[in-house]
């Protein structure tokens, strides 16, 4: 009899602890729509949010708009006259050279393109660029064959 007893204290032992744990919350339903805290303040607007600081390039020079209007009717992209006004006729233009690419034409102007333009970065006046030369590199014809064969023998591959 005591062993049945004291199982029944220890079930109800148990129970009466772990009820909170299993206890769920209730949300009343009211006319308004609350945020956490929101029911201690006066007025029934949100609080307001820090200003949204924007980061990167937001609008592109004049006078890159006239060189890359330049290079697109170098190219026969674009016939009017380069004015520096990033408009619809550039922006059209732009999307069309991209396409034409094989390129994407939702990120206007692309880098790709830009360099493909002859608009890419100027390196000459860069820390390392005082003797450096910014000439395509010699082809691969120059390569004498001795060195051209430690080249193929280091990298495993076998002719």
């Amino acid at each position: 009899m005591s062993l049945i007893r004291a199982n029944t204290v220890f079930l109800l032992s148990a129970a009466l602890i772990a009820t909170p744990a299993f206890a769920s919350r209730t949300h009343r339903a009211t006319g308004t729509a609350h945020t956490g805290g929101s029911h201690l303040r006066s007025s029934h607007k949100p609080a307001p949010k820090a200003s949204h600081k924007l980061h990167g390039q937001q609008a592109i020079e004049p006078a890159r708009v006239t060189e890359i209007q330049q290079a697109l009717i170098r190219e026969h992209y674009l016939t009017s006259d380069p004015d520096g006004r990033w408009d619809e006729t550039t922006e059209a233009a732009m999307r069309k050279y991209q396409a034409d690419q094989g390129w994407q034409t939702k990120l206007m102007p692309d880098s790709r393109a830009l360099k493909k333009l002859g608009l890419g970065p100027d390196y000459s006046t860069a820390i390392n660029a005082k003797n450096s030369t910014f000439a395509d590199p010699p082809p691969v014809t120059t390569i004498p064959s001795t060195q051209a064969a430690g080249f193929t023998q280091s990298a495993g591959v076998n002719r």
